[in-house]
This record gives structure tokens, sequence and C-alpha cells, in this order.
């Protein structure tokens, strides 16, 4: 009998919010950036010296803000996990009459749901059955916020590195223009992108961050440019 098998995309959640915030982040931050310093100065030189600043010091701070972050998330699953395994060796008769009361509230009758759920102990490790039903964790498939660290870092460094790129080789005469061109269109990408790969509307998602991403540099050029006029 063939074997039937379905492609889901949920353990994609994980690094992919990351890489995503990540990009979004450094495209949006630092083309407001040298857009607003561009407008406020009028010289291609501080608007480079302001993003690369800006890129280092954001791809750093993504990567400290993700390492915390993640890193509570899996403090609190490593603490239930530990809660669990240690019910489990002080009062494993409560655990198991706690597992076969949640496959009765699925629907199963409580004598089926009592097979079911010894069945399930007898042929797998109990700590893993409970932490799967009851908690909805994986011991080998936990938060990795080293791994969110480095790829909220690299894709906020290669997210910002285009409008630094566009505003440094680009003509002063349409340096703004090229520049914001540059970073709506690839924030659209980056949109789409994601949204095909998390099976999510195409055109929603895009149009989400170009909205959001024009907005955003879009008020900050207008600050630096009255900035510039005003001071």
């Amino acid at each position: 009998m063939p074997v039937h098998r379905e492609f889901h995309r949920a353990h994609l959640g994980g690094w992919l919010r990351a890489a995503v915030l990540g990009a979004n982040d450094g495209i949006v931050s630092i083309a407001s950036l040298v857009l607003g310093v561009a407008a406020a100065e009028g010289e291609g030189s501080f608007a480079l010296t302001a993003g690369v600043a800006g890129l280092v010091g954001g791809a750093l701070s993504m990567a400290a803000g993700e390492y915390v972050s993640v890193s509570s998330q899996r403090d609190v699953e490593l603490a239930d996990l530990a809660k669990e395994k240690r019910e489990l060796a002080e009062t494993p008769e409560l655990e198991r009459k706690e597992l076969i009361g949640m496959y009765a509230k699925k629907g199963l009758p409580v004598e089926l749901a009592t097979r079911v759920a010894d069945a399930m102990l007898a042929s797998e490790d109990p700590f893993r059955v409970h932490a799967r039903e009851e908690l909805r964790l994986d011991p080998d498939d936990l938060a990795r916020p080293l791994q969110a660290a480095v790829v909220s870092a690299i894709s906020f460094a290669l997210g910002a590195a285009l409008p630094l790129a566009v505003i440094t080789l680009s003509p002063a005469s349409v340096r703004g223009p090229l520049t914001l061109s540059a970073a709506l269109c690839t924030l659209a990408a980056l949109g789409a992108w994601s949204a095909r790969l998390g099976g999510a509307p195409v055109l929603r998602a895009a149009l989400r961050v170009v909205v959001g991403g024009a907005a955003a540099m879009g008020l900050t050029y207008a600050l630096g440019a009255w900035l510039g006029t005003a001071i």
C-alpha cells in the first residue's frame, strides 16, 4: 500500500520569521536612514557613513535581540520539560490518567482512550509521549537562539547592503528615487518569497511589506529634508 506523505510548513516558522524580519528591517531601516541623511546633507559620503554604521549596529542589535528573545522561549520550554519529567518520576499513574483524559476529551470513549494511552506509553518513551501530547513540544526540536541570532544578523546585513550600494553607486541627481525604487522592489520580492515559502497569498504579503516600507522611508526622507532646510 503506497504511503501518503504530506508537506507542512510549520517547521519553517522559526528561521523564516527571523530571516524575513531581519531582511525587512535591514532594507527599511537603512534605506530610511540613508535617504534621510541624503535629504538633509545632500552628500553621498555622509549617507554612506551613516548607512555603514547603521548596518553594523543594526545587525548586531538584531542578533542580540533575537538571541535574548528566543533564549527566553527556550528557557520556558526546558522548564516545562523538566517539570513534566519530574512529575512522571514522582506520580506516573496520575500522569497516565491525565493522558487518558486528554484522549477522552478528543472524543474517544474512556475504554478506548485507556487502551490508546497504554499502547502509546508502552511503545515509546513516556516522557516523549507526554511532551508531545501535553506540552506540544519535541525535546529534540526546541527553540534555537543561536540559529535565530545568526539568521537575523545575516539577513539584516544582506537587506541593508542593497540601499547602501544604490546610494553609493548612483548619480547624485537620481540617488533618492533610485534608492527608494530599489528598496521597494526588494521589499516586494521579499514579501512574495516569504509568502510562497509559507504557503500564504503572495500579493497580500508583498503589498503589506511595500506599503509599510514606503511609509517609513517617505516619512524619514521628509523629516531629513525638513531638518536640512531648517538647520
